[in-house]
Order: structure tokens, then sequence, then C-alpha cells
């Protein structure tokens, strides 16, 4: 149904009449007449009792006007919203991202999109993976996501941000015989601390590193803890350079030989962001320059 219609039609109401009704509108009386006419072919049976001079609402008109008016106040705040989502005032935003970049990068990006535009709602998936983080982009699922990777997925669009050193994390006491960088094979002899999913296996992003491991001493899925445990002296653990500078104290940081770097970037599906999901992604043009490392 047209919705002109329907104002239209309310005007008339509204005004007692169509002489009324048309001056508001500024359109004609034959043209407002011709509208009404329209409407009742419509809807299928006459709303107004012309058999007298003035124009007024019949019973059919009468159950009609109530509803016609809740469609134009539904129309009104949907035009609302669409506008605000538009204007970046409103809106909701679905990221899905790599546990390991939650924190930084995606902690400083969420806070500056909400610093300049608070109505925006934002909502964070872990997937559990890089390929997880892909599929929940190209399904749908979310709008944009923050991974690492190191082939470009296909169909979707890839900006790199930068690339980041996987580090060894480690007690001093642990780290104290141990060489800087660690050869690889070294590895093997070290305690770990990793981070399982929900099959209980190991959750190593990095194919370079699954051989290195030797000697798991603790296997958890609270990632608080790993750090926890970590500094403590329970085992050694991988993690991103930026991320074991943030999170990390009282431990040894040793680079890995030969050297294992992350690509982290943003996938998304180009020719359908919202204005939230465009937003993000220009934000994150603009922080990756001073974020590479």
């Amino acid at each position: 149904m047209d919705l002109r219609l329907l104002e239209y039609f309310v005007a008339v109401v509204d005004h007692g009449g169509v002489t009324k009704a048309a001056n508001t509108l500024y359109i004609s009386q034959p043209s407002l007449s011709q509208a009404i006419r329209n409407l009742e072919r419509e809807v299928g049976a006459p709303l107004f009792d012309r058999s007298n001079r003035t124009l007024e609402l019949n019973a059919a008109g009468a159950a009609f006007v109530e509803p016609a008016r809740r469609v134009l106040r539904e129309a009104q705040e949907a035009r609302r919203k669409v506008g605000a989502v538009r204007d970046l005032r409103g809106g909701r935003l679905t990221v899905a991202a790599l546990a390991n970049l939650t924190i930084t990068p995606l902690s400083e990006l969420v806070s500056e999109l909400r610093s300049r535009y608070p109505g925006i709602q934002v909502h964070v998936d872990d997937p559990g993976s890089p390929a997880g983080v892909v599929a929940a982009v190209r399904q749908g699922r979310a709008e944009v996501g923050l991974t690492q990777f190191s082939a470009r997925p296909d169909t979707l669009a890839v900006d790199e941000l930068w690339t980041e050193r996987v580090m060894l994390a480690m007690a001093p006491e642990l780290a104290a015989d141990l060489p800087d960088p660690v050869p690889l094979e070294l590895v093997r002899e070290i305690p770990l601390v990793l981070e399982v999913d929900d099959r209980l296996s190991s959750v190593i992003a990095d194919p370079e590193l699954r051989d290195a491991i030797g000697q798991v001493a603790v296997r958890c899925a609270h990632r608080q803890a790993i750090w926890e445990l970590v500094a403590m002296g329970a085992g050694a653990t991988f993690l991103p350079e930026r991320l074991a500078e943030r999170v990390l104290r009282k431990v040894v940081l040793r680079a890995i030989e030969p050297e294992v770097r992350r690509r982290v970037g943003v996938v998304y599906r180009a020719d359908q962001l919202s204005p939230a999901a465009r937003a993000f992604v220009d934000l994150t043009r603009e922080t990756a320059g001073s974020a590479s490392s």
C-alpha cells in the first residue's frame, strides 16, 4: 500500500475535508479526491460518507483510521532508524576476531569507533581460528573479521594491517640458560603451556610451530590462566609480540629462530559493508601505520 495515500487519508480526516487538507499538502483538490478514491479501491470499501455536503468517515473509515496512523508512525520510525544507521548515529556491527587480537588491536579499534560514533553497538565473536573468521564473514555472520592469514582468502577483500613476530614467553628462571633467539628445534625441550579448544586439542595458529611442540606441561582453556601460569614458571607459551608486551609482566620474551611472523589484517565483503562496518574498516586503515612493527 502506498504510504502517500495513507498520509492523504489521515490529512483529510484531521482537517475535516478535502479543501483544507489539499492546501496543507500543497496539492490540488481534484488530485487529492482522486487519491482518496484510489485508496478506497485498494482497501475494497468506501471510507467516507458522501451523502451530505461534508465528508465524514463511515464505519469502514472509522475502523481504518487508527491502523493508518499506526502504519505512518511505524514508517516514520523506520525512516528514523535507517537515517541513524546511515549517519552513524545508530546501528550494530558484528566483528569476528581471533582471541589473540581482541585485547590488541581490537580493543583500541572498538574504543576509538565508539568514541567517534557512540550510537553504534559492537558485538565481537570468536570463531576460534583464522579459517573460522573468514567463514563467519563469508557466510554473513559477521561483517568484518580481524585475523591472521598466510594466503589471501578468495571472494573477500583483505586489508593487511601489519606483521608481528611470534615470541616465546617464559619466567626468567626458565629462560636463564636459553639463547636469544631460541632455535626452533630447542623449543621441543621446553615445557609449554598451551591453549586448548573444546576438543581438548592444542590451539596453535602458526603451522611453523606445530612441529616444535615437544613437552606440554599444561593444557588450559582459559587464556588469563595461561598467562599467570607462564609468569609463575609452569612453562613457556607462544604469543604475538604486541600482545605479550601488553599483558605479561615479569616474564622474558625470546624470539624464535627461524623467525615466525604473523600477517594481521581485516577481511570483509567489499560490496556489502554497512556504514558502521565501513567506518570500522576505515579506522583500521588509519591505525595500521602506527601499529605496524
